[in-house]
């Protein structure tokens, strides 16, 4: 873990309020026997993959259009970035307020095309050549997504379309978009995790459903037959996209078969499913099936998927189950939300430390007691035992980690990023 850097204006207590809370925190967690220190250097090895997308509302480089295809971005809080400059310059400020090494998470529409237009299935290494060095200077590695949505030859159908040559374009894009995942993994000496997400669905009654998976499968098939080193695949399920309502191909129980015959890594988006539903049911019956877990952290609000993370219980349980099912080793986490009616980069810090808010908390569940108690059928100590531990002192715990990684404590990164849209967004 890194050395304590001196803090000026950023911190809202003391040196000593910080050591000594964590201090009493620390006895109080042993007393149940939870090693806090060893909780923190796990929480240090975590890296939570940010989503490029959260700078610009999902426009990308392209063309600069609205987005289309199942998903939508609201609001208009003045400060979008623009260009593939703005987006960067965001990207490492939000480094700067954030303890822990992180990710990128790049979808194809961000490449760097020079101004030039290039089509989905002419994508090459070429157009991200710039981001793996961006990455590589400042102290980044990169995860990537092909990109099915607002595109001309989008419609509802992509790797399911039954027509031929629409879904020869998209099993061409996905293919390309794999090898440039291999080249980041390649060249950052760490596997690229490359998601596939498609909305191909429908707005009303379809009579077609197994044979649009049908094709859907197939077409994952030839995309996933290359052997590429560098990367990994995943793919992700979805309950519904706007305009596609009544039928989703990818659905969820669809990518638990796939994943389970093919032996392909999962994606959990925690926005994708029946609002009544804990997705925290589902990680240890798919790790029992998939080689791994891609974890992409999101807040679902009635019919809208994609709100800013906190830390809600839905989270919480995400990241308990996957610590009490011994997963977390076999799961990568990224963000995945666009909320364009508030700050940008505040809500990169929102979700980013409310992600490992939720992670920190799982760690420091006295797991070991509480299977103790399991065992010998102690239901009462059991339920006992998790109900004092939600007023453990946690926050003094995660006000220490931030403390020692040199960066804001509590809510002092507000102040930093009103500074921030002060001097530079509030200009664009």
């Amino acid at each position: 873990m890194q050395q304590k850097a001196k803090l000026t204006t950023l911190i809202t207590m003391n040196e000593s309020q910080i050591l000594q809370a964590y201090q009493i925190a620390r006895e109080r967690y042993a007393a149940l026997g939870v090693d806090t220190d060893k909780a923190l250097a796990e929480l240090q090895k975590q890296q939570i993959s940010l989503h490029c997308w959260q700078t610009d509302d999902v426009v990308g480089f392209e063309r600069s259009d609205a987005l289309s295809g199942g998903i939508q971005t609201t609001g208009n809080y003045p400060g979008r970035a623009r260009n593939i400059d703005e987006v960067r310059a965001d990207l490492e400020f939000v480094k700067t307020l954030l303890a822990g090494s992180h990710r990128v998470n790049l979808h194809e529409i961000y490449g760097d095309f020079g101004g030039k237009p290039v089509d989905r299935d002419e994508c090459g290494v070429e157009h991200f050549e710039s981001w793996i060095q961006w990455a590589r200077e400042n102290g980044f590695k990169l995860d990537f997504n092909s990109t099915s949505f607002s595109h001309p030859k989008s419609g509802d159908l992509s790797l399911s379309n039954p027509d031929p040559a629409i879904r020869a374009f998209w099993i061409e894009h996905t293919k390309r978009c794999r090898r440039i995942a291999d080249a980041m993994g390649k060249a950052q000496g760490d596997p690229c995790i490359m998601n596939i997400w498609v909305h191909d669905g429908s707005k009303d009654l379809t009579v077609n459903r197994k044979y649009y998976r049908e094709l859907l499968a197939a077409s994952l098939d030839e995309i996933l037959a290359e052997d590429l080193p560098g990367m990994k695949s995943c793919v992700e399920a979805k309950l519904f996209g706007i305009g596609l309502e009544s039928y989703t191909v990818g659905s969820m129980d669809f990518y638990e078969g796939y994943c389970a015959t093919r032996k392909v890594m999962y994606t959990l988006d925690t926005g994708h499913y029946e609002q009544t539903e804990n997705v925290a049911d589902k990680v240890a019956s798919l790790l029992l099936y998939v080689p791994e877990l891609m974890l992409h952290v999101s807040r679902p609000v009635r019919w809208d998927s994609d709100h800013v993370t906190i830390m809600n219980d839905q989270t919480q349980d995400l990241f308990k189950e996957l610590v009490r099912a011994d997963g977390l080793h076999r799961a990568h986490v990224g963000l995945d939300y666009f909320d364009a009616s508030i700050n940008r980069i505040g809500a990169y810090i929102i979700g980013t430390r409310a992600t490992q808010k939720c992670i920190l908390s799982a760690l420091l569940e006295p797991l070991a007691k509480l299977r103790e108690y399991e065992a010998a059928g102690q239901g009462f100590q059991r339920l006992a035992l998790l109900e004092e531990a939600k007023t453990l002192p946690f926050g003094a715990v995660f006000d220490y980690f931030n403390y020692i990684n040199g960066v804001p404590v509590g809510e002092a990164f507000i102040g930093a990023i009103e500074r921030y849209e002060r001097e530079v967004t509030s200009k664009r």
